[in-house]
């Protein structure tokens, strides 16, 4: 019986742009023609001569769930895999290595990145960008701030069209629009205009489309810290407010690629925010109403986290099966049986759980937990100033009282009956 593990594919991944095989350096050529077979999208097998002996095969539609059937099939032969540019920037580079565990040889050309930023005279470092390549046109919302420069990589021709509409309704119509197309090639080309204004027909489908972020003067300015002004937010009043807000992210914590669980989500408030301090984060909202939970899918479209993940139900029941949380808010629903403590149970050691109450049954809960597991436990206070007559004075908020912990390697798996009720 052989237990030596199947040999890994000989892959080479090939970088090439618009402008084509005479663009490529003579390792990438090398690597093409001496491949028994190239793998790669219809626009850049196009680009192959020829005299190149290689099978060609292109990729099917989905791609990432047919690379590992793909390369199987191929295995023992050299194996070139065409992608456009670099790789490794948002290419099948990164997809290839986590299959095949370690990095193919790679042979990057430079990327729409690089060409658009060195037409532009943009440094790169400081140029944010997005890409809507298979990803909704709603992830832009989040990188809007007025005087920054962005970057869209672009999903087609209808894309620069999409982009200045997204731009006037999140009140960014000022923005300056650059449309470049065919980067690389002898056939690249600029539109410009406003968003605002902006009524170019549709173009090359090979396009990036650089935005110098202009906002509207009367449009609400959204920063890039939590605690995003109240008004930000559709609700119906459940709504953790923008001071409580901003204190309770702080109390979370959030760090790049965690996950939250968001539970009685309200508005999303929580979550959205916490997606919005890093692209990576990631987060899940658990609302019992079906209505609300809809509220907190738009929220999080418009403010730019589209891919926020709403959960329709009730807990602790809508919590089970749920991928294992970072971090853990619970906004509402403290007393029913069993949610502390699933949630807290749910939390690896290092994990952290934040819950804010202004009920005294639900503080009371809270007080017996910190007795029990440390952590901090406050009250957060805001007062707002509102005319009195014609002299103005202080209407106080209702209190929050706030638990903040981290789960100790030390504490309980599960806590005692009874505890959480």
């Amino acid at each position: 019986m052989n237990t030596h593990p199947a040999p890994t594919p000989d892959v080479t991944v090939i970088g090439i742009g618009a402008d084509g095989w005479d663009g490529l350096a003579p390792a990438a050529r090398d690597a093409v023609m001496g491949a028994g077979v190239v793998i790669g999208g219809g626009r850049q097998l196009a680009l192959v001569p020829d005299d190149c002996p290689a099978q060609r095969v292109a990729w099917p539609t989905p791609l990432r769930p047919a690379v590992p059937g793909l390369l199987e099939a191929h295995r023992g032969r050299r194996i070139a895999v065409l992608a456009s540019g670099d790789p490794m920037f948002y290419g099948i580079g990164r997809t290839l290595t986590e299959l095949l565990g370690t990095p193919p040889r790679i042979l990057p050309h430079p990327s729409s990145l690089s060409y658009a930023c060195a037409r532009l005279g943009w440094a790169v470092e400081e140029t944010e960008v997005v890409t809507v390549v298979g990803r909704p046109l709603a992830r832009i919302a989040a990188a809007l701030h007025d005087g920054r420069r962005l970057l869209v990589l672009s999903s087609g021709a209808d894309t620069p069209a999409e982009v200045a509409a997204l731009l006037r309704d999140r009140g960014f119509g000022p923005s300056r629009m650059r449309v470049l197309e065919q980067l690389g090639s002898q056939g690249e080309h600029c539109v410009e205009g406003g968003a605002d204004h902006w009524d170019a027909p549709p173009g090359d489908p090979l396009n990036v489309i650089a935005v110098d972020c202009r906002r509207a003067p009367d449009a609400l300015r959204l920063g890039a810290v939590p605690g995003l002004p109240d008004a930000a937010y559709e609700h119906d009043g459940q709504l953790t407010k923008r001071h409580v807000r901003a204190a309770t992210l702080g109390a979370l914590a959030p760090a790049p690629g965690e996950l939250l669980w968001d539970v009685g989500g309200g508005s999303g408030s929580i979550a959205v925010e916490w997606m919005r301090t890093h692209p990576s984060c990631r987060a899940l909202t658990v609302e019992r109403d079906p209505v609300r939970a809809e509220r907190i899918a738009r929220n999080a479209d418009r403010l730019g986290v589209p891919a926020l993940r709403v959960v329709t139900g009730a807990a602790p029941a809508a919590l089970a099966q749920l991928p294992s949380p970072d971090a853990v808010f619970i906004g509402g629903g403290l007393t029913a049986p069993g949610l502390l403590a699933a949630c807290w149970d749910a939390l690896a050691p290092g994990g952290r759980l934040v819950a804010n109450t202004v009920t005294l049954e639900s503080e009371a809960l809270l007080a017996d937990w910190y007795r029990r597991h440390g952590g901090e436990l406050v009250r957060l206070a805001v007062a707002h100033a509102v005319p009195v007559g014609g002299f103005t004075g202080w209407r106080q908020a209702m209190p929050v009282t706030q638990w903040a912990v981290v789960k100790s390697a030390s504490a309980p798996v599960n806590t005692p009956p009874g505890a959480a009720t």
